[in-house]
């Protein structure tokens, strides 16, 4: 998008605004804030500029009243400093002057968005001159808004923080600083087996936390109680455990139930009517030495059940540690993004990815549709 000339031209601004929405409140703008540069860009060069986003998973064919857009217009055009109108119906033609701005409503409530259907992309294709793709939070998925338009378009180009996305993951996976180290945490292996196994050909160190950790113990014959595993999935951790280093927890802090307090113990000791919910100190100071030692650091998923205070220590030194590194640092997902918030690193992290699932893909080196879509234009 950068390198147009966007003066008088209408622009199509494909966005990530799904933000979490409680009552009708925004409680994270992020995501919107991180969006702004991009409208103000075209804004500032005379552009006519529509913004369009998904918001949660409505029906296609049916806008309820929860899966409007209207709240992200409202502070948007706060942001802004300039009214940004929701425009309901627009795959037919939208009125807008340079200079402007609308926001289209949800643009998966459109019949066809989701499966990609050729004639609606050609449709939204047809309403402008420039579309530009600035929501990498959605590159993973081929649809109608993120991949068909793309492909359809007169002019299509990556956003600013779609490209900065993808040149601090390039950075992060392709020509790495050494040692590489990924932090991966989470409740499921099964989740994230395909990252956890691409990762183990990459990195140096992988670090695993949350429910996974628990399968790696189970593999390695420690007692974990009751916690969060799966079984059925310790051979492939054992796989894992092979090809690259993986070090595991010596103490971890179980409790009886998540409203519980913790207890430190070995992790030899652990009794069968107790749950690991977050690493023990010695484990965070040892993976607090090893974050010190890396050159690139790459962060998805928090290492215990950090919400709760009681099981919060174990993430809250692996952000410090984080954040107190030399290393090039990227982070995504979520529950990863709210950790750092938590803990008020935000500031020290090099790179906080606005996505989820597309992070994890990425990661897990598959070909994303939406910028698959972008690279073959730039290559017409």
């Amino acid at each position: 998008m950068s390198d147009l000339d966007l003066r008088g031209k209408r622009v199509f601004i494909r966005a990530d605004l799904n933000v979490p929405i409680e009552n009708g409140r925004i409680t994270d703008d992020s995501r919107i804030r991180a969006s702004v540069p991009a409208i103000k860009s075209a804004l500032d060069q005379g552009a006519a500029v529509m913004v369009t986003s998904h918001l949660g998973r409505p029906q296609e064919g049916e806008l309820k009243p929860e899966d409007s857009l209207a709240p992200v217009a409202k502070r948007l055009s706060e942001f802004l400093e300039m009214e940004v109108p929701i425009i309901p119906d627009w795959v037919n033609g939208v009125a807008v002057k340079p200079g402007q701005v609308v926001m289209l409503e949800n643009c998966r409530v459109n019949k066809g968005e989701k499966k990609d259907d050729e004639q609606l992309a050609k449709k939204i294709a047809a309403l402008c001159d420039v579309y530009v793709n600035d929501a990498f939070g959605t590159a993973h998925r081929a649809e109608a808004t993120t991949h068909g338009a793309a492909r359809f378009a007169k002019v299509a180009a990556a956003g600013p923080l779609m490209a900065a996305e993808l040149e601090a993951l390039g950075r992060a996976l392709a020509n790495p600083a050494r040692p590489l180290l990924a932090i991966v945490g989470g409740s499921k292996v099964s989740t994230k087996l395909s990252v956890l196994a691409e990762l183990a050909k990459k990195v140096d160190r992988l670090i695993v936390g949350g429910g996974i950790a628990n399968t790696f113990l189970l593999a390695t014959r420690r007692p974990i109680g009751k916690s969060l595993a799966e079984p059925d999935l310790a051979p492939e951790a054992k796989k894992i455990m092979a090809s690259t280093k993986v070090p595991l927890p010596v103490d971890v802090v179980v409790s009886r139930s998540m409203e519980g307090e913790g207890k430190v113990k070995d992790v030899e000791d652990v009794n069968n009517d107790e749950m690991i919910l977050d690493i023990g100190p010695e484990t965070a100071k040892a993976y607090a030495g090893e974050i010190a030692k890396a050159g690139t650091i790459v962060w998805n998923g928090p290492v215990g059940v950090f919400e709760k205070e009681a099981f919060a220590r174990g993430t809250e030194t692996i952000a410090r540690a984080i954040a107190h590194s030399k290393a090039f640092s990227i982070a995504g997902g979520g529950d990863t993004v709210a950790a750092i918030h938590k803990f008020g690193i935000a500031g020290k992290v090099d790179y906080i990815s606005t996505a989820g699932g597309a992070f994890l893909e990425f990661l897990e080196g598959k070909k994303l549709p939406a910028v698959e879509a972008l690279e073959a234009r730039a290559n017409d």
